[in-house]
């Protein structure tokens, strides 16, 4: 059916400053009498707030149309289309490569070991089957470890269950707020995932302070997200704008957290630690190896700083667009491609970490728990390098408060991030170097 379409306001913005505004802050037009539509949690988060406006649109418009107007108007559509399709190719052959050479070496490496004959070749061992004894030793800072990765497992859920959802249409761009909404309230419920994964690897590393280990998952990194994002609710409240989330809102997002997310994840860490230690394939030596002298391509920072390039490279041209839509408030549409591009940096930070894993074990350095977790984690200091450019080069921002709640937010963003990616890493990691000793033959 057709119908005159009525105007509300969102918000009012500026290129010069991040800071919303209410429609009806200014000596606008007031629309007197109207009701003013509720808003969801993810608009009063981003700052919308819906007001009333004495405007209609009297010219017709299908309201299936309302929409198109506006995705008709979108800049560098056609850009995207192609930036994604060069993106796509480029990894996809990165990956063939990649998985080609690892299952070529690798399978000539097991198949060479197990012919050994363990009596006259237990002397001319080489490469990873060397550190076989010393593989599965507990990392130093294993409790740290072990609440990242938690804390990593419940946002790499949150994402991949938001941006699904997003694909089938449920969180369409006409439903404001709904992505925000829907991935704060699958985070408070995904808390029994990142206890049990903490809890269960911190046992596995040897851990026995199972209170601090969980009370370190429910808070540590959802503290630091939640005190950066206060301080920059502060400066919002200072500045009178519309963002400042109110202080109900504040205490209702405490309840959520204290009340459903923590118990939560005391539930995933007690089954976490009630269940076995993760049985490695190979016994650890009591005396730990020692390690040789690593080239300069083996050594822990070149290998960490190359790992996070190549995911890196998959994502940023999507990151351009989602930065586009947060700062400069453009409507972001392609949730098909992004959750694409989520598969695609998946695939790439598992095969980057594994590959350079390899390449570490032969040469006999058996440190890769946090090593694994850190070479995919470094795609966050790029993506920081990445928002830092895009600040001074895109935006024209003016103004200390605008500049603090740019970078505030970003880091939120970072920190997310680094978890995400790390987590991903360290998975891969592990399952490459379970698998591996787990078929060749050990004495």
């Amino acid at each position: 059916s057709e119908r005159p379409l009525p105007f509300h306001s969102s918000r009012l913005d500026s290129v010069e400053s991040v800071l919303p505004y209410e429609y009806t802050a200014f000596d606008f037009c007031q629309a007197e009498g109207k009701k003013r539509p509720s808003e969801n949690l993810g608009q009063v988060l981003f700052g919308e707030r819906i007001e009333p406006s004495p405007y209609r649109e009297e010219k017709s418009i299908r309201w299936a149309s309302r929409w198109d107007y506006i995705l008709e108007s979108m800049p560098h559509t056609h850009i995207q289309w192609f930036s994604i399709m060069n993106s796509l190719v480029i990894v996809l052959f990165l990956s063939g490569m990649v998985a080609m050479i690892m299952l070529r070496t690798l399978h000539k490496d097991i198949a060479r070991y197990n012919q050994m004959d363990s009596t006259e070749d237990a002397q001319e061992e080489f490469g990873w089957k060397l550190v076989h004894g010393d593989i599965f030793r507990p990392p130093r800072k294993g409790m740290l470890l072990s609440v990242f990765l938690g804390s990593g497992t419940q946002i790499l859920i949150m994402t991949f269950v938001t941006l699904f959802f997003a694909c089938l249409g449920f969180l369409s761009p006409a439903n404001r707020g709904a992505l925000m909404t829907c991935a704060v309230v699958l985070w408070v419920l995904l808390g029994t995932p990142a206890g049990y994964v903490a809890a269960r690897f911190y046992k596995s590393f040897g851990g026995e302070k199972w209170k601090t280990n969980v009370l370190l998952t429910s808070f540590l990194c959802p503290g630091i997200v939640f005190a950066d994002f206060f301080i920059m609710n502060l400066i919002l409240w200072g500045e009178g704008s519309s963002a400042a989330i109110p202080f109900g809102t504040l205490v209702a997002i405490l309840a959520l957290w204290f009340c459903i997310s923590v118990p939560l994840t005391f539930i995933g860490a007690y089954f976490g630690f009630k269940k076995n230690a993760i049985e490695h394939p190979v016994r650890t030596n009591q005396i730990p190896r020692q390690i040789p002298e690593q080239s300069f391509y083996t050594k822990p920072l070149p290998g960490i700083i190359m790992g996070g390039i190549l995911p890196f490279g998959c994502i940023f041209i999507q990151l351009f667009f989602i930065l586009n839509s947060i700062w400069s408030h453009q409507m972001y549409y392609m949730f098909g491609f992004l959750f694409l591009v989520f598969i695609i940096l998946v695939i790439t930070c598992s095969e980057a970490t594994i590959l350079l894993c390899y390449f570490h074990l032969c040469a006999e350095d058996y440190h890769w728990q946090w090593r694994s977790f850190l070479t995919s984690g470094f795609t966050a200091v790029y993506f920081l390098i990445y928002a830092i450019h895009y600040f001074f080069s895109k935006l024209q921002i003016t103004g200390t408060a605008s500049t603090i709640l740019y970078f505030g937010y970003t880091m939120i963003m970072v920190l997310i991030f680094f978890l995400f990616t790390g987590t991903i890493g360290f998975f891969a990691c592990f399952w490459f170097v379970t698998k591996i000793y787990s078929v060749v033959k050990v004495d």
